[in-house]
């Protein structure tokens, strides 16, 4: 059966396919392969560089420029000659090098060097680096401004709607009322948190052999100073050099990475959650989109699909962000296999919470506020300002302030009438009573304006 967007096993590769496209030059297997290639190339570059590699000349300009190519036009065809290569070798770091071996094959200055591709690597000191690369493309190119867009969009809606009232619910019940724009503040704040610290992963990479000690490289040219050599290579590729490794390098900080995105998906899943109750609650309305379809028998339906689709995919991404996190760190001593299939996912996980910034994005331009319906809430449940005037009655000296308003109020609905009878009959200064008897449900938000058009 020919692949295709129906015959795909994945919907990353299928169903969703158009919408990851910002993903595919960091997360498919070509973009691995590219990485790869740049790798060896910078690392034969560098070679050429060091004085205590006589074998290696310095690269003219030109010469340089044409291996940097490899790489940088590095296109599905040739992809397509590795996975060749790969099939004779059944090793996919081996078959990079042949293939660059192969490019460069007729140009004599590049012929020569062609004995130092890959000169005392193993193929993790080409893998780590090359996934190190990847990472952080699909972290800062892909995801960041997509959660960019995602956090713009909510704080101006925290802005625009600063101050509409609505009752809160702790544990699900009428609470003390806030605003809509300070709830949606609230994220807001948290995932610039989150982003900060996924921001700030710093990637690392190492070059330094089969197990991590230079063994080849000294063998071979005992008087270079090989770690010194290494920590230039990998900082100049931009990584955190990473001196103490074994023959992988260990992983942590693309497992912090991956922590820190699935905690920034976490709060999201969050927010698809309430923002749906709000949803069914009538606090928002959707808006209509011509032509489609919310329910195949019940025609009224506008279902909150964005979030749940967000939900879903977020929930899926963090399953195997969690899995990363916790199984890349680990290798039974000095090498083991398993990483090398689960890294593979990396971009499973990465287009899974794409697909959930999308969502989220989509479904909140198509909300609008129903502020009648906030304020109807509202003013069904003048019980909540049982708070502001037991704490008032508290600050003036009056006895059991909490335990009177209990009874007044616990599981019982207050009319604006019996709640001010009430205040009208306390031991109170004129300007506190005053204060408690202007009070509505509708006004009684603290701060909540301020704080959300700060954000």
């Amino acid at each position: 059966m020919p692949l295709s967007a129906l015959t795909a096993i994945s919907p990353l590769d299928g169903r969703y396919a158009r919408s990851l496209e910002p993903l595919r030059p960091w997360a498919s297997e070509l973009a691995l392969m590219r990485a790869r290639v740049r790798v060896e190339v910078e690392w034969l570059l560098a070679l050429g560089a060091e004085p205590g590699v006589a074998e290696v000349a310095p690269f003219a300009p030109a010469a340089a420029a044409k291996l940097r190519g490899l790489a940088q036009a590095f296109a599905e065809a040739d992809g397509e000659r590795v996975k060749a290569i790969e099939g004779r070798t059944n090793h996919d770091v081996k078959a990079i090098e042949y293939w660059i071996r192969e490019r460069v094959a007729g140009d004599e200055a590049l012929e020569r060097a062609s004995a130092f591709i890959h000169f005392a690597c193993t193929s993790e000191d080409v893998n780590n680096l090359a996934y190190a690369l990847l990472v952080r493309g699909a972290r800062d190119e892909a995801l960041l401004p997509t959660i960019d867009r995602l956090v713009d969009r909510l704080a101006g809606l925290a802005r625009e709607h600063a101050d509409a009232a609505m009752l809160a619910r702790t544990h699900g019940q009428p609470a003390t009322p806030t605003t809509l724009g300070k709830e949606l503040a609230n994220v807001v704040a948290r995932l610039r948190r989150a982003r900060a610290r996924l921001a700030a992963v710093r990637l690392t990479g190492k070059a330094n052999g089969a197990v991590g000690n230079y063994n080849a490289h000294l063998a071979a040219y005992p008087q270079v100073d090989w770690e010194a050599f290494a920590r230039r290579f990998v900082e100049s590729l931009g990584l955190e050099f990473n001196p103490y490794t074994t023959q992988i390098e260990p992983h942590d900080a693309l497992a912090e990475a991956f922590d820190a995105l699935a905690r920034l998906n976490t709060v999201l899943v969050d927010l698809d959650r309430d923002v749906w109750g709000y949803i069914a609650l009538g606090y928002f309305r959707q808006k209509v989109v011509a032509g489609e379809v919310g329910s195949s028998t019940m025609p009224h339906k506008v279902n909150p699909i964005d979030f749940e689709n967000s939900e879903g995919n977020l929930g899926v991404a963090n399953a195997l962000l969690r899995h990363l996190a916790d199984r890349l760190p680990l290798s039974r001593w000095q090498r083991d296999l398993t990483d090398s299939t689960v890294l593979r996912n990396v971009g499973v996980a990465f287009g899974h919470s794409l697909l959930g910034y999308v969502a989220c994005v989509r479904g909140l331009d198509k909300l609008e506020v129903d502020r009648t319906r906030l304020a109807a809430d509202l003013e069904a449940n003048w019980e909540v300002l049982a708070e502001a005037v037991q704490t008032v009655m508290r600050r003036h000296g009056i006895e059991d302030a909490y335990e009177q308003l209990k009874d007044l109020t616990r599981g019982a609905r207050v009319t604006p009438a019996a709640l001010r009878a009430f205040i009208g009959g306390l031991a109170l200064p004129e300007d506190a009573k005053a204060r408690l008897l202007a009070l509505a449900p509708a006004t009684y938000t603290g701060k909540a304006a301020e704080l959300a058009r700060r954000v």
